[in-house]
């Protein structure tokens, strides 16, 4: 019984650690969600504001974004899969829950 013990053991170890070495997003690409995410936000609060407003307002947002757990978590948590999702979100809500 103690040899299938250790087996059990070894392959549940291994099974977390190939978990724990999912292929995680680069720095480029957690900065790519950010700037979608403050786009969005733009897009959905302000749907007719003038360019420099937007601008403004983008740069706003990016920098509420960089403070958020979720986005300085990001090249940690964020598998490309996730990021795929965010960057195809149509709306803020949706990228949201693509990084959940």
């Amino acid at each position: 019984m103690p040899a299938l013990k250790h087996v059990a053991l070894a392959t549940l170890f291994a099974g977390v650690m190939v978990a724990g070495c999912k292929k995680k997003v680069t720095p480029t690409q957690c900065e790519a969600i950010v700037d979608r995410y403050a786009e969005l936000v733009v897009k959905e609060k302000m749907p007719d504001a003038s360019a420099e407003t937007i601008a403004a307002e983008r740069t706003r947002e990016k920098s509420e974004a960089h403070g958020d757990e979720v986005f300085k978590n990001c090249a940690a948590e964020v598998e490309p899969d996730d990021y795929d999702c965010a960057m195809k979100a149509t709306t803020p809500a949706a990228l949201e829950k693509c990084l959940e």
